[in-house]
């Protein structure tokens, strides 16, 4: 409704509570003359008129003369029972002529009509101009980094949504997770058939399953709450608590989720009516009434009396009892961060990754169980290098830091600016621990991607020369690393890493090189070596010929086709980065490395590296090669 009709609308009450009160209001409670339209006459000093008869109390005979005059009053109708002194009339209105309408609007000030138009007009009216269309939504502009908008454009809905739908969160590459968040985030049209903010909440609740709270919630953001859906009214509220913001879902709570059923939904609207409505008490009472009822678990109630009673000022503790949850869920964990409070380590633990990723960037929590959740959000792409020393030098930079996490703080220090190279070395390889956890290994590997960055190439440090690239290449610092190329042998892990990442093509590689790698592989089945001639085929590093005798030597076949392998290899064909972004992405599912195929990896780089994505390609590449 814009403000013009909205102004109309509000007249017409007005107008129609005028009228109606000149019709029902015959009889005026204030003295005479309060209420005429007219002032009332001056009075004259001529002789008051003589009421009538019918009027005019029994009084003495007159002269005949006057009773003459008078008109003699009409014969009374025969009747046969006592007579009637006052009849009750069958008519209860009030006879005589009908007051003139009056239009009350005259008598009320614009301004203050004004007044009441602009105090009741809804705050998230947006004027037409302002508002954003969803032909094309997301965040992250082409200029600054995202795919082409009009990459989707002629995809078909129901098709994307199937491809997007199905990903579960989980990527069993670090790099695949950042292509695919950067797809995700893009400013891409709205394909055919799909409503623009389906559109957004496919992505957002995508981003959600992935761990990536923020740029989920960036991206509910930029549709007008006026035009929310279902689907995107729950990914706005999932991201909200992920965010730890409970209050951010006032806006569509109040507006198209004001009768979104669902019991955390109850919950919400309860919280934004202390917040939004400065009605403390009632809510309060609400929630009260729920606890009483027993219509959801008392957890759940407890977190939300705890935040609403903030807003109300409320002058009760509320006490949160965990003795009988078994479970973390979306609404327990955002609100548990909203409130400050942490959950037990026992629930932590059994939530795993999906806890760890929303608590690294919880920042009420205490560093050391941020640190904690960054050696899961490192390895899982959610975390960049940076991001992780910086949360260290926050630890470092503590009066008395956690007795674990301090340590491996001073020792982040000591891999940066140890005097001796062999100091830095050693400070290094402690942050990577023994590898019993590959996962955790690979974090403190990103970790560490910039002090790996500043050792110096030589051949007494050959032995660790793998680890160092492979810390540097996690970070996507491949210009550092290929300063190692003098250094490494031919065939082995460190110069496939090198093989696979350098920014320009290599020299001509071997049957030999290849051979030599193979024989140093001590991976399972040798899915090393599979993996790095299926990068190397895919970026088109070596001789289709010398690529097709290798296969055969460690007895894989790169030729095998699936639906979606076709589907992949089509999207490339068009030239399509999105959709070979989401296909790629889609191939990558999988809990661990060994889960993995050359087939899937070969086809991701060849369909990446054809649409002008070589950076990710190689990085994807080098990544499988490193983690085999």
């Amino acid at each position: 409704m814009t403000r013009g009709q909205f102004r109309l609308a509000i007249l017409g009450c007005v107008a129609s509570v005028g009228l109606s009160g000149a019709v029902i209001a015959q009889q005026s409670l204030l003295p005479p003359g309060f209420d005429d339209d007219k002032p009332a006459p001056t009075p004259s000093r001529s002789p008051r008129p003589t009421p009538s008869a019918s009027a005019r109390p029994s009084a003495p005979a007159k002269p005949q003369a006057a009773a003459a005059a008078a008109p003699a009053p009409a014969p009374a109708p025969a009747t046969t029972s006592t007579a009637v002194i006052q009849p009750l009339p069958e008519d209860t209105r009030v006879s005589g002529p009908v007051a003139a309408r009056v239009d009350n609007l005259d008598d009320i000030d614009p301004a203050l009509i004004d007044q009441l138009i602009q105090s009741a007009t809804p705050k998230y009216d947006i004027p037409p101009q302002a508002q954003r269309s969803l032909e094309r939504v997301g965040f992250l502009a082409e200029q600054d980094g995202g795919l082409p908008a009009t990459s989707t454009h002629y995809l078909n809905g129901e098709y994307v949504s199937g491809v997007l739908g199905k990903i579960e969160g989980r990527l069993v590459s670090r790099w695949g997770h950042i292509l695919l968040r950067r797809t995700l985030a893009s400013r891409l049209d709205t394909p055919v058939g799909m409503n623009g903010a389906d559109w957004a909440a496919l992505r957002a609740s995508l981003l959600l399953r992935m761990g990536e709270a923020d740029a989920a919630r960036e991206l509910i953001q930029s549709v007008d709450s006026g035009f929310y859906t279902r689907s995107l009214e729950d990914a706005a509220l999932g991201s909200f608590l992920a965010t730890a913001d409970p209050v951010g879902i006032c806006p569509v709570a109040a507006l198209t989720a004001a009768g979104h059923p669902g019991w955390e939904w109850d919950l919400s609207r309860s919280i934004c009516q202390a917040f939004t409505g400065g009605e403390g008490a009632p809510a309060l009472a609400q929630l009260d009434r729920a606890m009483r009822r027993g219509t959801g678990a008392k957890i759940d109630i407890l977190l939300a009396q705890k935040f609403a009673g903030a807003a109300a000022n409320a002058r009760r503790a509320v006490t949160i009892e965990w003795k009988d949850v078994d479970r973390l869920t979306p609404w327990r964990t955002g609100m548990s961060f909203a409130t400050g409070i942490e959950p037990p380590e026992t629930l932590r633990k059994a939530s795993g990754a999906a806890y760890s990723l929303l608590a690294t960037r919880a920042p009420m929590l205490p560093l050391a169980s941020r640190a904690g959740a960054a050696d899961v959000a490192a390895g899982r792409g959610v975390l960049s290098s940076a991001a992780m020393v910086d949360l260290y030098a926050e630890i470092a930079a503590l009066d008395e830091p956690d007795s674990t996490w301090g340590p491996l703080a001073a020792q982040l220090r000591n891999a940066y600016v140890a005097e001796s190279e062999s100091e830095r070395l050693a400070a290094i390889k402690a942050l990577w621990g023994d590898g019993g956890d590959a996962d955790h290994a690979y974090s403190r590997q990103v970790l560490t991607a910039y002090a790996a960055a500043r050792m110096v190439p030589n051949q007494e440090l050959a032995d660790d020369a793998a680890s160092l690239i492979a810390s540097m290449l996690s970070a996507g610092l491949d210009r550092n690393a290929i300063r190692w190329a003098s250094v490494v042998p031919a065939g082995s892990k460190a110069w496939g890493l090198l093989a696979l990442s350098a920014p320009a093509k290599p020299s001509a590689i071997s049957a030999d090189n290849l051979s030599a790698f193979s024989s140093d592989d001590d991976s399972s089945g040798s899915l090393r070596s599979q993996f790095l001639l299926a990068g190397l085929l895919g970026l088109g590093r070596v001789d289709p010929a010398t690529g097709q005798e290798f296969a055969g030597k460690i007895k894989v076949d790169l030729g095998r086709q699936t639906r979606w392998t076709k589907a992949i290899d089509s999207a490339a064909d068009s030239g399509n980065p999105a959709l070979v972004s989401m296909l790629a992405a889609f191939g990558m599912q999988a809990s661990g490395w060994d889960k993995m195929t050359a087939v899937h990896l070969y086809h991701i780089v060849s369909a990446l590296r054809r649409v002008g994505m070589d950076a990710e390609a190689r990085m994807i590449a080098v990544e499988a090669v490193a983690r085999a």
